[in-house]
């Protein structure tokens, strides 16, 4: 089940987190999740060279909050946040004049994001390299950049062949059936002179320990030392007492 199921979907919300997250009644659902993809599909066309991994939506009364992961912060917010105040009056007015707030988070390591990953060989097959190579340099920056495992897999006419064929690279582990361990995916399509070629990759990144979520980074205390006392016979000092009571109590019952 693991090989054939979306690993985001099978994983949440275990290890992953959804990319909406609000509540809406019968009513209203579907207008919501009508809006969320509107918005989403704005900000991927306007944002196409910002390298953008996920955009999660939050909605509350009536405000909206759009987080947007990239790997280019600086093509999103724009010269002094020219492009974030006309992001911001396009969302409004796609979510119905609501209150609207932009958070930008930055990838640090977007050679491990599956999404980027996928998105960046598509547009070498695009400019007409080698799949072989564009996928071998891919695996090969993951595996240097942390990674525990990747795959990636390339279908279509590729090298433009007459007969469409399905090739991939994997290094490391990919453990699909492990609901634990993060798994993240990705999928695009690159569009070349033959035709459609389909992207899809997985990374397999290191499980977060509880230690290692501690606030300010600080690392957890030892647990104190139980102080100990001389070697050595114990309780001498009380036996000698115990020892002598009933001598003092002898003449008494005499």
């Amino acid at each position: 089940m693991g090989q054939k199921v979306n690993p985001i979907g099978f994983r949440l919300p275990i290890s992953r987190d959804w990319s909406s997250r609000w509540y809406a009644s019968r009513k209203d659902f579907a207008d919501y999740l009508f809006a969320d993809g509107k918005i989403r599909e704005f900000l991927k066309k306007k944002l196409r060279q910002a390298a953008v991994a996920r955009i999660v939506i939050e909605r509350a009364w009536n405000s909206l909050r759009v987080t947007i992961h990239t790997a280019r912060p600086g093509v999103v917010i724009g010269r002094k946040g020219s492009e974030i105040e006309k992001m911001t009056e396009e969302i409004s007015r796609l979510a119905g004049g609501k209150q609207v707030k932009i958070d930008i988070v930055e990838i640090k390591t977007p050679d491990t994001d599956a999404q980027l990953v996928a998105e960046n060989v598509a547009s070498q097959l695009e400019r007409r390299i080698s799949f072989r190579r564009a996928m071998k340099r891919a695996v090969q920056l993951a595996m240097e950049q942390g990674a525990l495992g990747i795959k990636i897999r390339c279908s279509g006419r590729l090298g433009g062949a007459e007969i469409a064929r399905t090739e991939w690279y994997r290094e490391g582990k990919i453990p699909l059936h492990t609901l634990r361990q993060p798994i993240d995916y990705g999928f695009t399509e690159a569009n070349t002179v033959a035709g459609k070629i389909g992207i899809k990759c997985w990374v397999c990144k290191k499980q977060e320990r509880p230690e290692d979520q501690q606030q300010d980074g600080q690392a957890e205390q030892p647990a104190p030392r139980r102080e100990r006392g001389p070697r050595g016979r114990r309780n001498n000092a009380d036996a000698a007492p115990a020892a002598s009571a009933p001598a003092q109590n002898a003449p008494a019952n005499a």
